[in-house]
């Protein structure tokens, strides 16, 4: 009788010790998951590079663990341009938890412009698990070089996806002919970011143009047109803000590229992108979830991904339409003082990007945790925003969507247009990792 308490106390401690375990080895993925944003932060990197960035960073993650784990998706096998792969011997007492997030984050350093600013993070990784798994330097060691190795292979497949091609590619001239074409907006009158981003490799998606949107209203000067009454619209909203519209304005805002200013210097402010954005969100739910490591990689990767896609597709559509934002349209055809609540970023209006990626975002976390997942977003809590409550990813992707009307920087058209192109996507992307189970 003694034995067998002794056997079952000897389960249950040891059960909760590998929960514990886990647990923290999820806690310390999504803690170091967020240095990869504070160096995009850094960067200011454009929002769909830093999208670009945070997927081959997750894929290498999720890479270690696949390959380890019978029960994981070979996602990268299901890709629209399969990786050349190929399997590495594992070390001898292998951790699953410490080569994961050592690849993430060396990824990171060798994918990102200021990523040796990650250097110190993989010491500090290093320290904590030599401290708190009791692996030694020989075992550690050879948990890196594998790390590194799977690093390497992610790192091969992203150097042939076309972002080194894009400097030689033409650049983005304003069509000064056509009435309705976007052109740089104030204060800084920043060039057209990322023109050419439609000649990215995607990962799920076959083409940048898989999932087209409607046309936009067709631009007109004319009062009662659509166009026309859209650029009322903005008008009337921006003058009547509630408070709780301009905290939604603020809140989903992520414009790395603002910029305020003192006198005659400019200084830029610090933001977040809106992929980053829900980043965080998907951290948030993990955490709330108590998802375990294997989880809590899944996750990040599979929005990393989903989010790289909807800005390859949502990019097409913005120079194919090239349509004119609101503030210039505004400020030449109704009023020249107007400005809006939010200042306008530096690419074409149509479709609106955080519709279309936080709708994507919405579909696939949806998938993953359940329709009705509530949740309390603190990711804006860096940047001096209080969090908001929403009842569900959904809910979240509707106040991110319509946020963009508030803030002054979408038409409506815009913004309902980016939504189904999100949904499409995003419930495209929902269906293959179906498949795959």
């Amino acid at each position: 009788m003694k034995y067998f308490f002794s056997i079952s106390f000897f389960l249950i401690v040891t059960t909760r010790l590998l929960a514990q375990t886990d647990e923290q080895a999820s806690g310390q993925f999504i803690k170091s998951a967020f240095h990869l944003s504070e160096v995009m932060l850094h960067d200011v990197a454009s929002p769909p590079a830093a999208a670009r960035f945070y997927a081959y960073a997750m894929l290498s993650a999720y890479e270690v663990l696949q390959r380890n784990q019978s029960d994981m998706l070979a996602l990268s096998k299901n890709f629209h341009v399969v990786p050349e792969f190929v399997q590495l011997p594992v070390p001898t007492n292998f951790n699953s938890a410490f080569c994961a997030t050592y690849a993430m984050l060396e990824t990171g350093r060798l994918i990102l412009p200021s990523g040796y600013m990650l250097e110190e993070k993989q010491g500090e990784l290093i320290a904590i698990f030599r401290k708190s798994y009791k692996l030694n330097a020989k075992h550690l060691e050879a948990n890196r070089q594998y790390a590194n190795q799977v690093a390497a292979q992610v790192m091969a497949y992203a150097k042939k996806d076309g972002y080194f091609s894009l400097s030689v590619l033409p650049r983005y001239k304003p069509n000064t002919k056509e009435a309705g074409r976007w052109y740089p907006t104030p204060p800084e009158y920043m060039g057209a970011v990322e023109p050419q981003w439609k000649t990215i490799r995607t990962f799920f998606l076959d083409s940048a143009d898989q999932f087209l949107s409607d046309d936009p209203a067709p631009f007109s000067t004319e009062k009662g047109s659509s166009f026309f009454n859209q650029l009322e619209e903005v008008v009337t909203v921006s003058k009547n803000l509630t408070a709780e519209q301009k905290a939604i304005a603020g809140f989903w805002d992520c414009n790395p590229f603002a910029v305020t200013y003192s006198g005659h210097a400019a200084m830029g402010v610090k933001k977040i992108s809106p992929g980053g954005h829900w980043i965080g969100i998907t951290g948030i739910a993990c955490r709330k979830a108590n998802a375990p490591l294997q989880k809590t990689i899944t996750a990040y990767t599979l929005i990393a991904l989903s989010l790289h896609d909807a800005f390859v597709g949502c990019w097409y559509e913005k120079y194919h339409s090239d349509r004119i934002r609101p503030e210039s349209a505004i400020n030449k055809y109704l009023d020249d003082a107007w400005r809006p609540l939010l200042q306008t970023p530096p690419f074409p209006e149509y479709t609106s990007g955080h519709s279309v990626i936080s709708t994507t975002s919405a579909e696939v976390l949806s998938y993953l945790f359940g329709e009705n997942f509530a949740y309390v977003d603190t990711s804006e809590e860096y940047f001096g925003l209080p969090a908001r409550s929403f009842k569900s990813f959904r809910a979240a992707s509707q106040e991110a969507a319509i946020s963009r009307l508030y803030g002054g920087i979408h038409f409506r058209d815009a913004i309902e247009a980016g939504q189904r192109q999100g949904e499409a996507i995003g419930k495209y992307i929902v269906n293959k990792i179906k498949k795959l189970n």
